[in-house]
């Protein structure tokens, strides 16, 4: 298999039990690690990963840094998260794809099938969003310092198989812990205007990813956006067909949006203090 993989890692020896077994057809994987104080580094090292450690400062950096400041074995990088996992079928339609590919594609997007409470939460979890998960080296670049996008100038390709997805591997509270950082985070980058206004073209795109753009940069400028999400997630989209795990998990991404209003206010106030 002429892949190789790159996982990016903070203190994830929960989840690499899982995912790694899942990695067992590629002989080139690179774990790119933000100086985890656990045992990620013994586990990488004894699955036979190479382990490199950066600073993490945000995660298109740390994504870019994978991309061009690492050497690879292999032409073509599909990046897994720590709580992913990669199924065969997913790795038989990678390899027959890139032995027909394009000379001109330069990316493949994916989707994932989030996992909560022991099922697949296929309504709730916004199914389905499209991830540029397979790259050619040289050819992307990742922008944004979250919910990252990747830019190409080549022709992307897309998957029918999914990466698996288990977000709640080490709990609820690590995943409240996860996403008040990434409240932070979202907030800090709307203070700094990174929300482009929507084009009422994307609305209309073709490209999945486009449409998406587009609905958020609208989403968050509407009032009452946790609401909304929740209304979104689990009626709209049919959580509610998920069962409790459908419930529970679209009232959590609907306080997610509540922490970053809350903290784009703070910011907004604290930045008026300040002049």
């Amino acid at each position: 298999m002429t892949v190789s993989v790159l996982i990016l890692t903070l203190n994830e020896e929960i989840n690499l039990p899982i995912c790694f077994p899942s990695l067992s057809w590629c002989d080139d994987v690179v774990v790119l690690d933000s100086y985890s104080t656990d045992k990620t580094e013994q586990l990488a090292l004894a699955s036979g990963a190479r382990f490199v450690q950066r600073t993490f400062d945000n995660y298109s950096a740390q994504r870019n840094y994978g991309l061009n400041d690492i050497s690879y074995k292999y032409d073509w990088l599909l990046m897994v998260d720590a709580d992913e996992a990669v199924p065969l079928e997913l790795v038989t339609e990678i390899q027959t794809q890139l032995k027909n590919c394009q000379n001109d594609t330069t990316i493949y997007r994916m989707r994932r099938k989030d996992h909560f409470l022991g099922k697949w939460i296929k309504h709730s979890s916004g199914y389905p969003t499209w991830f540029g998960r397979l790259i050619k080296i040289g050819s992307v670049q990742v922008e944004r310092e979250i919910n990252e996008e990747y830019v190409t100038g080549g022709t992307v390709g897309y998957l029918q198989e999914h990466l698996y997805h288990y977000p709640f591997n080490k709990g609820i509270a690590s995943w409240i812990d996860k996403h008040n950082r990434y409240s932070t985070m979202e907030a800090k980058l709307l203070i700094k205007g990174g929300l482009a206004p929507p084009s009422f073209s994307e609305f209309f795109s073709n490209d999945p990813t486009d449409r998406r753009r587009a609905l958020k940069g609208l989403v968050y400028r509407m009032p009452g956006r946790p609401l909304a999400m929740f209304f979104a997630l689990y009626i709209l989209k049919r959580g509610f067909l998920d069962g409790r795990a459908g419930f529970i998990f679209s009232v959590l991404r609907a306080f997610y949006e509540f922490m970053i209003n809350c903290k784009v206010k703070e910011l907004k106030l604290l930045k008026k203090s300040n002049e």
